[in-house]
């Protein structure tokens, strides 16, 4: 397990591994969905702004406006500026299980590092070549100790990601 990684490629590693957030094509007019547990209204189309109030998972949004990757959202008396990759088009499937996993193997492959495995886990690890799920994931949760949530958004911001687009 190599822990000697520069942090703009641990974190480069992490954002990849948990998967680039795709902006999808909305139009004023129509609706978004949440995608996250919790999603901020921004006061403007900026990553910095302040607050204008939080929407939570999967509620339906009415979009006002689209300026690039930002959408001014509402819902009901909540309304601000959302970063389009924290939207989607369709309404995200319901997610099961404490830690925010699904609870089946087939549904994610994170499921096989991060609980005890059944016999028929474990089979399915091994077919799909996971058999060190456990020592990637440690490695992984060791990598994401190494910087903070400023040097995520430093990092960022420098390379014009995300929200920073």
């Amino acid at each position: 397990m190599k822990t000697n990684v520069p942090a703009t490629l641990r974190i480069a590693l992490l954002l990849g591994l948990l998967g680039a957030t795709s902006v999808v094509a909305f139009e004023a007019g129509g609706f978004a969905y949440t995608k996250r547990v919790e999603t901020n209204a921004l006061s403007e189309p900026r990553p910095l702004a302040p607050a204008a109030g939080k929407f939570g998972f999967r509620r339906k949004l009415k979009v006002e406006q689209v300026q690039g990757s930002w959408l001014r959202v509402s819902d009901g008396p909540v309304a601000g500026w959302v970063f389009a990759g924290n939207l989607a088009e369709a309404m995200p499937p319901e997610i099961k299980g404490t830690d925010g996993l699904p609870l089946t193997a087939s549904q994610t492959t994170a499921s096989a590092a991060a609980r005890p495995l059944t016999p028929e886990a474990e089979a399915y690890a091994t077919r799909r070549n996971l058999g060190q799920a456990r020592n990637d994931l440690n490695w992984l949760q060791y990598q994401c100790k190494t910087f903070t949530a400023a040097d995520v958004d430093a990092y960022l911001k420098a390379q014009k990601k995300g929200e920073f687009q």
